[in-house]
């Protein structure tokens, strides 16, 4: 890495309690478990936390979102990544989930301020079902290890030190 350490952030977005809208939480937890990470790596659950997600952006160089979304031209399963430059897109439906209107605000807030990280990524799983319960669908359980996986790689290209549990 350059002289200056250079900071991620990793961030699980989305509502536990209703199966896939929870993805990104459920690959936060399977990093955390299989996966040990330098000290400038922080893995954040933030749930549905909206604005109070300003400070987990504003102290990273690198952030990496892991969510739940409807992506028009996308069907159940498929893992979309995107630049945060892309989420404003015509591809992406004006309503991605419940919180998706917090996530860019908050960008936006950021942005305002001086403190938007120079690297920005959202690894977006489209749900198949999202109804009370906290497991996730058939169709979006494998994609954890396939969503973790893109993220530990995109780190190590990043020049992370990243170790296997």
């Amino acid at each position: 890495m350059n002289n200056k350490t250079r900071k991620a952030s990793i961030i699980g977005i989305g509502n536990f309690l209703m199966a896939d809208e929870g993805f990104g939480v459920h690959v936060l937890k399977f990093l955390e478990e299989n996966y040990t990470f330098p000290k400038e790596i922080r893995l954040i659950d933030c749930g549905t936390a909206g604005i109070y997600m300003a400070p987990v952006f504003e102290n990273a160089d690198i952030a990496m979102v892991i969510d739940a979304a409807s992506i028009e031209g996308h069907g159940p399963g498929d893992i979309v990544v995107l630049d945060h430059r892309g989420m404003s897109g015509r591809m992406i439906q004006s309503s991605m989930s419940p919180h998706q209107i917090g996530v860019l605000e908050v960008l936006e807030i950021c942005r305002l301020r001086g403190n938007l990280p120079s690297t920005i990524l959202f690894f977006l799983a489209i749900p198949k079902e999202v109804a009370p319960g906290v497991e996730l669908s058939e169709t979006l359980r494998p994609k954890v290890l396939e969503v973790a996986n893109m993220v530990v790689d995109r780190l190590r290209k990043e020049g992370f030190s990243i170790k296997d549990a």
